[in-house]
């Protein structure tokens, strides 16, 4: 059921016990909307918590309490009275939904894909982040923003709008981070610490590079990681940044190897929406960024992609 933003300030502030979660593979919006909200209610009194079901990437142990995230231990169960699934819908959060016993279950999410199938919803796909929905949230429940709190929502706020470069960047946004700089949140020091990598990290972009492909007339520039490529491509961190700068393209994606007959795909659009492409393969995510699993052979799933890619430019 769809709620208002006020229904769900009154929800959280109305619990004693919670959980915040997340979806697997977290980015800076994930983490930075539960964390930050966590560093919130603790300061309220509360028992809050995060379960991430997945690996945290290391350049994000810049942000305050992150040591803090558990992952959900296997035949452990965990009670709250208020579940808050962040940024992403129910079924994309591993094993957490299935461990975790509460009352009520929150979620809260911008992304227009969202399946809507939460006990309560608050859904605004107008804003860049959930992170800047955390901002409204906490504001709504007659909050301020401690430093650590406004960290992790400036990370999230800055990462999903590509340090605010990105086409969903709103005056909204640059408001709500313009708060969180108050408090004394160092943009400098955050954009630094997102674009760190590994000199190992670097040559698996380099090498993913290589197998760069074109497609329909220019418009879509694609690389393909297979099971013997992934074994050298072992991070794709970055890879459409570096895509997305090809003059004349529209649509930039990779299509990676995860295990026998399934990929992950990842794409990035000027404005092509590349969320009705991913919903073909049970995905989602926004107009210009967006994500699917296709479960097919390599060269099946590759004639997948790019046929449903194709269909979108052509509409």
């Amino acid at each position: 059921m769809k709620i208002t933003l006020d229904e769900a300030a009154k929800m959280v502030a109305d619990a004693q016990t919670i959980i915040l979660t997340s979806h697997i593979r977290p980015d800076g919006d994930s983490i930075g909307s539960t964390l930050g909200l966590m560093h919130w209610l603790r300061a309220q009194g509360k028992d809050a918590r995060v379960l991430i079901d997945d690996e945290l990437p290391r350049i994000f142990n810049i942000l305050p309490g992150i040591e803090t995230i558990e992952r959900p231990a296997e035949g452990k169960r965990y009670a709250a009275d208020l579940l808050i699934v962040c940024d992403v819908e129910l079924k994309r959060t591993g094993e957490v939904l299935p461990a975790v016993d509460a009352v009520h279950v929150l979620n809260i999410d911008h992304h227009v894909t969202n399946d809507e199938e939460a006990e309560y919803l608050y859904l605004n796909p107008d804003y860049a982040a959930t992170c800047e929905i955390m901002h409204d949230l906490i504001l709504a429940m007659g909050g301020t923003f401690s430093l650590d709190v406004a960290t992790c929502l400036y990370t999230g706020m800055a990462t999903d709008t590509g340090f605010f470069r990105f086409s969903n960047t709103t005056p909204h946004t640059m408001r709500a981070a313009a708060d969180l700089i108050e408090v004394g949140v160092k943009p400098n020091i955050i954009s630094v610490a997102m674009e760190l990598k590994s000199y190992d990290e670097v040559m698996a972009q380099v090498r993913a590079i290589r197998h760069l492909e074109m497609f329909h007339d220019g418009r879509v520039a694609a690389v393909f990681i297979d099971e013997e490529k992934a074994k050298e491509v072992t991070t794709t961190e970055g890879l459409l940044d570096a895509l997305r700068v090809i003059e004349g393209t529209q649509v930039v994606f990779f299509m990676k190897w995860l295990e026998k007959d399934t990929y992950r795909v990842s794409m990035r659009s000027k404005g092509t929406n590349v969320s009705r492409i991913a919903q073909v393969f049970d995905g989602g995510g926004h107009i210009r960024a967006a994500g699917c699993t296709i479960h097919a052979p390599f060269d099946e799933a590759k004639q997948k992609i790019l046929m449903a890619i194709g269909e979108e430019l052509n509409r």
